[in-house]
């Protein structure tokens, strides 16, 4: 352990990485500033970049525009009641009540040092978590990677929102697309229409590139709203406010932190889910409800904690398991892969020291929220006021060169536009697109797991429940299942009394 944490430190110290940190960072606090545009798409807007970097370099970069973007989501909602991610929508009316009494300085501040703070305990989680999950996992077999990987997608619909349909349905999409390619076992070619660019399945790449970059820009193009301006900020002491701030809500703060890292690590939460579930938890406990709405500090602490801290946790089962917690981590493991890096148990063995850097990587991401949160305060204005006629063809131009850089030739192109159109349309229809982003990652993952069990057990479905493991986790699942038929069908009869 000792000598991969000295070769991450080498890894980290070269001029390319700390560069990737600093420009990654500057770029994820743009993307996130801007009204509308989410840490997902300041990422899949840096897969190109990354084909050019290192394996450290790359996941730094990655890693730091994440987390950039995710406190730079604050800047907007705080300042013009415009959430820059789904996250800052959850402490947006307090946020900008506090504006609004001259505090822009303190509640900018403020975001920039609890969610600091919240990524730096949700690192410290996921070091002393992944190893030991890493040393257990090494004796799982393909049984026990089919029920978590069921698992995985299990609770990615549940939490994707409260219709239960619509999130099997966009699941569903999910692994029909997973389908596409050489069947696992025989070979034989699937939904592949003759393409040969088709035979190794959809690209993950400029999959998620359009189901998530093209319907922001397309919503941008079409946006006809006047420039935004920036309320004036009255300057202060915000420094002091917000050590009092620390002292007054230390517990909410670490209760954030804790449970924005336990809800991240699960597939498909995100921090978008942390922030709501922390605020929501910190709202029916606190000892002054009277002050909430009304430009309360409580709500940002508790709120801007579990958001950072939710992006550390995606990476518990995406470094251990290969499952993404959140689409960042769905990103990121496609750009492992095309480092030549596989994550799961054996990446601890294999790549200790890529491993290690990448946890390092994670406490200076994070620290570079002080800075940027400085910087914020002064130059928020500016950013806000950048025209969409500038942002979104520079984002079409970034969106079409990643597309085509996966193979250098047009089928990544196709793939961006096909599954761009496919989520404007899952938009339009109200389907969540985080399930059927995991099904995509997942689903061959799930069958080749599935296949290599009934192979090994000819069949019988006896042999799912035999190992120990595989039997916990077997009967989790279908526990989980099982609930979830049950609530949506209490559901439905209470409905049908309440209307007949």
């Amino acid at each position: 352990m000792l000598g991969d944490l000295i070769g991450a430190m080498a890894l980290i110290a070269t001029p390319d990485t700390i560069l990737s940190i600093v420009v990654a960072s500057f770029f994820g606090f743009v993307v996130g500033a801007l009204p509308g545009l989410t840490a997902t798409m300041a990422v899949a807007l840096l897969i190109p970049i990354t084909f050019l970097l290192s394996p450290v370099a790359a996941i730094a970069s990655i890693v730091s525009a994440a987390a950039m973007s995710i406190f730079a989501g604050d800047i907007p909602g705080a300042l013009l009641r415009i959430p820059g991610t789904p996250a800052s929508a959850a402490y947006m009316t307090d946020a900008n009540a506090l504006v609004r009494k001259g505090e822009a300085s303190f509640v900018i501040g403020a975001s920039a040092v609890f969610g600091m703070i919240g990524g730096v305990i949700g690192t410290v989680i996921l070091i002393a978590a992944a190893p030991l999950l890493a040393d257990f996992a090494l004796s799982f077999s393909s049984f026990e990677f089919f029920w978590l990987g069921c698992l995985g997608l299990s609770c990615a619909v549940l939490v994707a929102g409260d219709d239960l349909l619509k999130g099997m349905g966009a699941l569903m999409i999910g692994l029909l697309i997973a389908c596409v390619g050489m069947d696992y076992t025989t070979g034989y070619p699937r939904f592949t229409f003759g393409s040969w660019a088709l035979l190794e399945g959809i690209s993950f790449i400029p999959a998620l590139i359009g189901m998530f970059a093209l319907p922001e820009i397309l919503r941008l193009l079409s946006d006809r709203s006047p420039r935004l301006r920036l309320p004036e900020a009255e300057p202060g002491s915000a420094l002091k406010k917000i050590g009092r701030a620390g002292r007054r809500y230390w517990w909410p703060g670490l209760r954030g932190s804790v449970m924005g890292t336990a809800i991240g690590s699960l597939p498909g939460a995100g921090a978008d889910i942390a922030a709501w579930i922390s605020v929501a938890v910190t709202r029916r406990v606190t000892r002054e409800p009277e002050k909430w709405g009304k430009g309360h500090i409580e709500p940002i602490v508790a709120g801007g904690s579990a958001n950072n801290a939710a992006l550390a946790g995606a990476w518990i089962p995406a470094l251990v398991f290969a499952i993404p917690g959140d689409t960042i981590t769905a990103i990121a493991i496609g750009v492992l892969y095309l480092k030549g890096v596989n994550p799961g148990p054996m990446v601890f063995v294999e790549n200790g020291q890529i491993v290690y850097a990448v946890f390092l990587v994670f406490f200076l991401a994070n620290l570079m929220l002080l800075p940027f949160g400085w910087i914020a305060i002064r130059m928020a204005g500016l950013v806000l006021r950048v025209p969409t006629a500038v942002i979104a063809p520079t984002l079409l131009v970034l969106a079409c060169l990643g597309a085509f850089a996966i193979n250098n030739d047009m089928s990544g192109l196709l793939v961006m536009l096909g599954l761009g159109g496919l989520a404007v349309g899952m938009n339009a229809a109200g389907l969540p697109l985080a399930p059927a982003v995991l099904g995509i990652v997942m689903g061959r993952i799930v069958e080749q797991n599935l296949m290599q069990s009934l192979i090994s057990t000819q069949g019988a479905l006896a042999g799912f429940f035999e190992r120990p493991a595989s039997a916990v986790l077997g009967v989790l699942t279908i526990g989980l299942w099982s609930m979830a038929i049950l609530r949506q069908l209490v559901r439905a009869l209470r409905g049908a009394r309440r209307t007949g």
